[in-house]
């Protein structure tokens, strides 16, 4: 699964640091996930989604 958070966090001027903290996790979790090493849960997707003023579906891509 691909996804879009790098892309959209910087676009918000985020850092790593920012986007963990209001989703609640560790900047190595946000780190993992945008390296595709690490696949979110549906309801950290969600918040990540939310804080990234984006949708689930606009934020990861299935890869084919």
């Amino acid at each position: 699964m691909r996804n879009r958070i790098r892309e959209l966090r910087k676009e918000l001027g985020l850092r790593q640091e920012d986007l963990a903290r209001k989703a609640g996790v560790t900047r190595q979790t946000i780190n993992a996930i945008e390296n595709n090493k690490y696949n979110p849960t549906l309801i950290l997707a969600m918040k990540l989604a939310r804080i990234l003023k984006t949708t689930v579906e606009n934020l990861f891509q299935l890869d084919d």
